[in-house]
C-alpha cells in the first residue's frame, strides 16, 4: 500500500489517499489495484496511461486549459499519459485502476 502518488500536489483541503496494488505484470509494465481518497483538490501530472472504474464518490477532473468533467460511481474513463490538470474530489472516492507504465 502507498499513501501518495508521484506528480500529485495538494491544491486545496487536506486530502489523503491510499493505493493497494493487487497485480503487477511479470515485466512490470501493467499495474492494477484499488485507490481511495478523501475530499480535496490535487494538481496531477501523469506519465502513464490509466484506465479507471469509479466505484464510490465523485471527482471533477479539469485538464489544464480544458473543460471540467464530473465523474460518478459507475463511470469508466482513461487518463492519457501526458495529462496535466486538476482532480477535485468532492466525495470520498474508491476506484479500480489499471496503469500502463
Amino acid at each position: 500500500m502507498t499513501t501518495d502518488l508521484e506528480g500529485w500536489v495538494v491544491r486545496a483541503g487536506s486530502p489523503s489517499m491510499k493505493t493497494w496494488v493487487q497485480h503487477t505484470s511479470a515485466d512490470g509494465k501493467i499495474i492494477s489495484g484499488t485507490w481511495a481518497a478523501t475530499p480535496g483538490t490535487y494538481h496531477a501530472t501523469y506519465s502513464a496511461y490509466e484506465f479507471v472504474h469509479l466505484i464510490e464518490g465523485e471527482i471533477i477532473i479539469t485538464p489544464d486549459g480544458g473543460e471540467a468533467v464530473t465523474l460518478r460511481p459507475g463511470d469508466a474513463f482513461v487518463i492519457e499519459a501526458d495529462f496535466k490538470g486538476v482532480w477535485e474530489i468532492t466525495k470520498p472516492v474508491l476506484k479500480h485502476f489499471v496503469v500502463q507504465v
